[in-house]
């Protein structure tokens, strides 16, 4: 590998951010927590969201939860499968592209929806 267009850069970024909150935050991913953590949201006087987590088990079943309900954990391993993806599997580049233009779509829709 030569070098990383900037093009490239910015979907490889975009589809690790879109991957990193599927897994952390999204509701269609539930069933891959719930065997580590319950979540719990409550909304303060501010009206501002706030996520309470209750890890299950000890060990591996504790460390496996409080991994997947951080956002720079996953982040590192949803990027590494990224890259992975991009270097490794060419024909992955749709996936890498699909999810770059939906982590687009959802910094957008942040931006419109809390100005």
């Amino acid at each position: 590998m030569e070098g990383v267009s900037w093009l490239d850069l910015a979907i490889l970024v975009l589809a690790s951010f879109r991957l990193t909150h599927l897994i952390v935050f999204d509701e269609i991913t539930a069933f891959l927590r719930a065997p580590f953590f319950t979540e719990k949201y409550e909304t303060d006087a501010a009206g501002q969201l706030i996520r309470h987590i209750e890890f299950h088990g000890e060990g591996l079943r504790r460390w496996l939860g409080m991994l997947l309900s951080c956002h720079w954990c996953v982040g590192i391993w949803a990027a590494a499968a990224v890259v992975a993806l991009y270097v490794y599997v060419p024909a992955a580049f749709p996936l890498l592209l699909l999810l770059a233009v939906a982590g687009a779509a959802a910094v957008i829709e942040t931006k419109l929806y809390t100005g």
